[in-house]
């Protein structure tokens, strides 16, 4: 339908139940907004929707950090009310870890400290203190601990000292041997080689283990260590032979009944100490001791000399004889007359002169030997303390050298002004050299610059 301008336009048709409002108060119409609905947080400037006759109001749900005061969510039960603190680190004051929830509390483990640092030179760092109830430690006691052993490709050897040994006994066994072919060609005649060659090849005895063992018991009276004494001298001889580079099982360990201070290195693997010197000596001096004896071995004193002793018995065992019964026959001369004591005098010494003129080449040695074994006796025992000395028990044999002298003075002192002291020829047999001699020896080693 069309309209000319300046006509009214007709009001819209009436439907049936709507209310019919004047046409004067009707307003116009109004468009549905557009605009963006709005976002939780942002103010709410349009009017809420109009609420529909069947469906009641309900407000939009509330987002998170809106300012709606709505209820905190549930707390869930295996969080904790308090925060734990986090875990320490070693070297802060809290050392212990964090508690957890439902775990035991234990303490945490001790992390190693780093060691203080070493005193600038010069300086003297902060002595340790003393245990309290703890008896002050001697010098000489050493902490022996077991470690790896190397042992060296020499075992035992000789050394100048042993073969000058042999050497001395050589006329002492020219004469035994003389001595031994005698008697086997007067009791076995043309077989006289068997016994004779017998005796030559008795000599490997001397490493032989139950021979070593038979002459330990019935010649030198030494007995097997109890299990305490052997638990007190192994570890002591096991560093012993560690630091020598040599075998610990090589040797056997003796005892010997004694109160004094002494220890023993005899035939091929015999190493005995008395029992004084196994109780009252420090280990370190205990080392010391054993170290001198195992010097005996590895340089081959001990064997030459059980071997020297051994082929010079016949030849001693004569001579013992024959002064027997020289004093024999001059007793009983004496008893007879004194004219028949004179003839058999004039007799013996023809036929020591005879004997001497014969074989002056072997009897002049032996006359000189003792002097000669002596002096090579205490060659040895000043090598023995070298070889202790070298393996760094110095120290301890020095204290057991000013021992053994204190124990000398204190038994001359009891036994008074006339105690008979070795001086002369006799000094010049002993074995062993002075105190004074083998302490001054030992000096280089004392200050630290060993002889070369």
């Amino acid at each position: 339908m069309t309209h000319s301008p300046g006509q009214d336009i007709p009001p819209p048709p009436t439907y049936p139940g709507h209310p019919v409002e004047p046409a004067a108060s009707l307003p116009l119409p109004v468009h549905p907004d557009t605009s963006a609905p709005a976002y939780p947080g942002t103010p709410d400037d349009t009017p809420p929707p109009p609420d529909t006759p069947d469906r009641p109001l309900a407000s939009a749900p509330a987002y998170p950090g809106t300012a709606d005061d709505a209820a905190p969510p549930p707390a869930y039960p295996a969080a904790p009310a308090v925060t734990a603190p986090p875990p320490a680190y070693p070297g802060t004051p809290d050392d212990t870890a964090p508690p957890y929830p439902g775990a035991p509390v234990s303490a945490a483990p001790a992390y190693p400290r780093a060691p203080a640092p070493p005193p600038p030179p010069g300086q003297l760092g902060p002595a340790p203190d003393p245990l309290p109830g703890r008896p002050e430690q001697h010098p000489h006691q050493m902490d022996f601990e077991q470690r790896r052993v190397h042992l060296t490709a020499r075992q035992r050897g000789a050394d100048a000292t042993a073969l000058s040994r042999l050497l001395v006994q050589v006329p002492a066994f020219l004469c035994s041997l003389a001595v031994v072919t005698g008697f086997a060609s007067a009791f076995f005649g043309s077989a006289a080689w068997l016994p004779v060659t017998v005796w030559v090849l008795s000599g490997a005895l001397v490493f032989h283990r139950p021979t070593e063992s038979f002459l330990a018991r019935r010649l030198l009276r030494l007995r097997v260590p109890t299990p305490a004494e052997r638990a007190r001298l192994e570890p002591v001889w096991r560093e012993v032979t560690a630091r020598a580079g040599v075998d610990h099982q090589r040797y056997e360990l003796w005892i010997e009944e004694s109160d004094d201070i002494n220890a023993y290195a005899a035939a091929g693997h015999i190493v005995g100490v008395t029992t004084f010197s196994l109780n009252h000596l420090p280990n370190g001096q205990l080392a010391a001791a054993l170290a001198h004896e195992l010097g005996h071995h590895t340089g081959g004193h001990a064997w030459a000399s059980l071997l020297g002793q051994w082929y010079a018995q016949p030849a001693e065992l004569t001579w013992r004889a024959i002064r027997a019964m020289s004093r024999f026959a001059l007793r009983v001369a004496r008893v007879i007359s004194l004219p028949a004591t004179g003839v058999l005098v004039l007799l013996f010494g023809c036929g020591l002169l005879a004997l001497v003129a014969a074989a002056w080449m072997v009897l002049l040695p032996m006359a000189v030997a003792p002097y000669l074994l002596a002096l090579v006796n205490r060659r040895a025992e000043l090598r023995a303390d070298a070889h202790a000395a070298g393996l760094g028990f110095a120290h301890p044999l020095a204290g057991v050298l000013h021992t053994m002298r204190a124990h000398e003075e204190a038994r001359y002192a009891a036994a008074g002004p006339r105690a008979p002291r070795a001086a002369g020829l006799a000094k010049l047999l002993s074995s062993h050299p002075d105190y004074a001699d083998r302490l001054q020896r030992l000096q280089p080693y004392l200050d630290e610059r060993p002889p070369r």
